[in-house]
């Protein structure tokens, strides 16, 4: 099938090409992050068209992109994006325009998660991004302000991920400190 196809030929890419990806809304647009020392920008392409054209480019970035995510709140579109530029972005996708930027990291920016959590629970729209620097942050990028730091790790925590369950409480970390951490 055609799907099948698609997906054999997304599979594909982020193999060989190390890319980074999240679906946006109704699955009919590709949200693309090449992983490259030379890219320093998020792409998004309408998949599910013949024409599989490029949609949105999001620029600012002066270094390599490492990680981005896509959330909808308030049935607004957001994208946020970490960089080894140290800097922590988000965009209004239907806008097409940066709206906050974090400035808080001392090194790279490897991982970047929107909370749904904080959005369900207290209405906060709220970022969650992991570094070189060791620390993970918490921004609320409504009212620009760093909410929280975790300095539990002793090396670079590349990964970050909330849970599946109870509502996306608890944050996962994994760091080059060969530690897995879980905490609310």
């Amino acid at each position: 099938s055609k799907e099948e196809d698609i997906q054999t030929i997304i599979y594909y890419l982020i193999r060989t090409l190390n890319i980074k990806l999240g679906w946006i809304k109704d699955f009919d647009k590709l949200v693309v992050n090449y992983v490259s020392s030379f890219v320093s920008t998020v792409f998004m392409f309408d998949t599910f068209r013949s024409s599989s054209k490029l949609i949105n480019t999001f620029t600012g970035h002066t270094s390599a992109v490492y990680s981005i995510d896509y959330s909808t709140l308030d049935d607004y579109q957001f994208i946020c994006s970490g960089s080894s530029d140290k800097t922590v972005r988000v965009w209004d996708v239907d806008n097409n325009k940066q709206i906050q930027l974090f400035n808080g990291h001392s090194d790279y920016v490897y991982c970047v998660k929107f909370s749904s959590y904080h959005y369900r629970n207290h209405r906060q729209n709220v970022i969650c991004s992991s570094s070189r620097d060791n620390t993970i942050r918490f921004w609320d990028f409504k009212h620009n302000e760093q909410l929280q730091i975790f300095n539990e790790h002793t090396d670079d925590v590349w990964g970050i991920e909330f849970s599946p369950f109870n509502g996306s409480r608890y944050l996962c970390s994994g760091s080059w400190d060969k530690t897995i951490r879980m905490g609310c």
